[in-house]
């Protein structure tokens, strides 16, 4: 357990997202929280890529 809580501290605000869900036992959030932050990284580096109409076409 100690792995935990030494990860979710050095990851910010997405760690101390995680650890709340963590403690309050709502595990059934977190692959949203997870997908949703994924899919949000996913358009801010298809902005600036040349690989975005590639990207787009996922959409």
């Amino acid at each position: 357990m100690g792995f935990f809580k030494r990860a979710f501290s050095r990851a910010g605000i997405f760690g101390e997202l995680l650890s709340f869900l963590w403690k309050k036992k709502l595990w059934w959030l977190i692959p949203l929280v997870v997908i949703l932050v994924l899919v949000g990284l996913l358009l801010v580096f298809a902005q600036s890529s040349s690989l975005a109409p590639f990207i787009y076409t996922l959409f």
